[in-house]
């Protein structure tokens, strides 16, 4: 999908959120503990284009055509942009996180060029769309990326007769095209792989198709994106921390704001989300330059680091020190702000892993984050029985090989996700790399930096403009081609304005 840990997403938030990402800052990370859009410094006005809450019900388990049970499940609408009745609809997807509106990025945009209604339902369990009080592992059965997108199919035909009868149309269908950024990203070309009659195309923002058991790429690529001089300010962190956790100096976590994450692994998780956090959201200077200059001065590190801990992660960005407690996330009574961290886990845990170990050699976050410590939280805070099955995942929906079409990728050059991502562009499933400073996570819909999100996806304070700039061009053109062939195919069969369906330029 919530820092770019495989802790349960978001808000936002990685989502978002992976890990954990309404406006998702949340992949594969904390959410930020005011729920999706709601981190400490995202709020004011223009953020969301609409938090009107719709509700629709729908079915718990599409696998099972004898369970007729049914949830409330959230979704919002946008129709200021919407040429009625021909326009297009865009569907946005929420993914691992509490959605709580639609956010006013570069989505709205496209959506007043193309003349399309946006429409974006909650993703199962997350928000206020569970079908259960208790999240138990029994009653997270339900919760899996198969059982989204059927969610995501049945709430496509329901919303399509919802407009038909508000526009008075009987049997028409719309052009449908499908957004997605981080885990929501991958639901986006997953949806268009396995309902191709459902959708014109989409757009997969860093979407992250490969699960991937030990991704000890996102660790090189923190390595990679910091730069020599606070690559190696960082391992000296991790060295000096592990040393102090060695000697039995718990004081340490006392200075980092984490005196109660008793486990040693919880805490070097924190410290490692930290860190990436600042390259997966295009804020590297937050991080690096304080460390650089501290080591240039003889400063002490771990200190320097510890302030950019609680300052920006924790203060700022408003990480929860307590997600990161395998105590806390056994809860399975958590309030709604905070039950994104226990199920994002539980789909790490059951379906595509991610864990982020640390690689044998050259190593930025601490080797004690390996293999072994992954798997004894998911067994501590779900039990016995629940585990990734990576290679069925990836034999499903096709890793990187995925065999779809109409599906564009996007990926920031300094964003660890990307390796999870496909970054191998062809003519059917064209792939685009942003390349600059702080292009991150979502930046083809985000701006610069990735979080707080920038209204309208503004991409001034990217450090190279142009380069955003040039891919978004890019991913407007397939949109144009791929709504224009839906046109052809019999979509919309009233007249349009035009042989394309844009009415107005970027």
């Amino acid at each position: 999908m919530g820092s770019g840990s495989a802790r349960a997403a978001a808000a936002l938030l990685l989502l978002l959120m992976l890990a954990r990402g309404g406006e998702s800052v949340s992949f594969w990370l904390p959410p930020p503990s005011a729920g999706v859009g709601g981190v400490g410094f995202l709020g004011g006005a223009n953020r969301y284009l609409t938090r009107d809450e719709r509700w629709m019900n729908q079915t718990l388990d599409h696998f099972n055509p004898t369970d007729h049970r049914q949830f409330k499940q959230r979704y919002y609408e946008f129709l200021d942009y919407y040429r009625a009745p021909n326009g297009p609809i865009f569907l946005k997807i929420c993914g691992e996180a509490s959605c709580n509106g639609i956010g006013n990025d570069y989505l709205a945009v496209m959506a007043k060029k193309f003349g399309a209604a946006i429409v974006s339902p909650e993703h199962r369990y997350y928000g206020k769309s569970s079908p259960f009080d208790s999240l138990t592992t029994e009653n997270l059965r339900f919760l899996s990326s198969k059982q989204a997108l059927f969610d995501l199919a049945v709430f496509r035909q329901y919303y399509q007769e919802t407009l038909n009868a508000k526009y008075n149309r009987s049997g028409a269908d719309s052009s449908w095209f499908v957004f997605g950024g981080s885990y929501a990203g991958a639901l986006s070309a997953w949806f268009r792989l396995k309902f191709p009659h459902l959708t014109c195309g989409s757009l997969a923002s860093s979407g992250v198709v490969l699960a991937v058991y030990n991704f000890t790429d996102f660790d090189k690529q923190i390595g990679d994106s910091a730069g020599p001089e606070c690559k190696e300010a960082l391992q000296e962190v991790t060295r000096l921390v592990d040393g102090q956790l060695q000697c039995g100096r718990n004081s340490v976590k006392q200075l980092f704001g984490a005196p109660k994450l008793e486990n040693d692994g919880d805490f070097l998780y924190l410290l490692a989300d930290a860190a990436a956090i600042a390259f997966q959201y295009g804020n590297p200077d937050a991080l690096c330059s304080p460390l650089i200059e501290a080591k240039k001065n003889g400063t002490d590190l771990v200190e320097t680091f510890a302030s950019y801990v609680k300052d920006y992660y924790i203060g700022k960005f408003g990480a929860s020190v307590a997600s990161y407690d395998q105590q806390y996330l056994k809860n399975t009574t958590p309030a709604v702000a905070e039950s994104s961290y226990r199920l994002w886990w539980y789909q790490v845990c059951s379906e595509v892993a991610f864990f982020q170990v640390a690689p044998k050699n050259d190593s930025v976050r601490s080797p004690k984050i390996d293999t072994r410590y992954h798997l004894d939280l998911c067994r501590n805070v779900f039990g016995e029985g629940v585990y990734p099955d990576v290679f069925m995942t990836n034999l499903y929906y096709g890793g990187t090989r995925i065999a779809g079409s109409k599906i564009v990728f996007a990926n920031g050059s300094q964003d660890p996700w990307r390796h999870a991502s496909k970054q191998k562009s062809s003519e059917e499933l064209p792939s685009y790399l942003i390349e600059c400073k702080n292009c991150g996570h979502c930046s083809d819909l985000s701006g610069c930096p990735q979080a707080p999100s920038n209204i309208e996806g503004d991409s001034s304070k990217c450090s190279s403009p142009e380069a955003l700039n040039k891919v978004r061009k890019q991913i407007v053109d397939h949109i144009d081609l791929w709504l224009s062939e839906c046109q052809e195919q019999g979509h919309d069969k009233e007249p349009s304005l035009g042989s394309r369906w844009s009415i107005a330029s970027i």
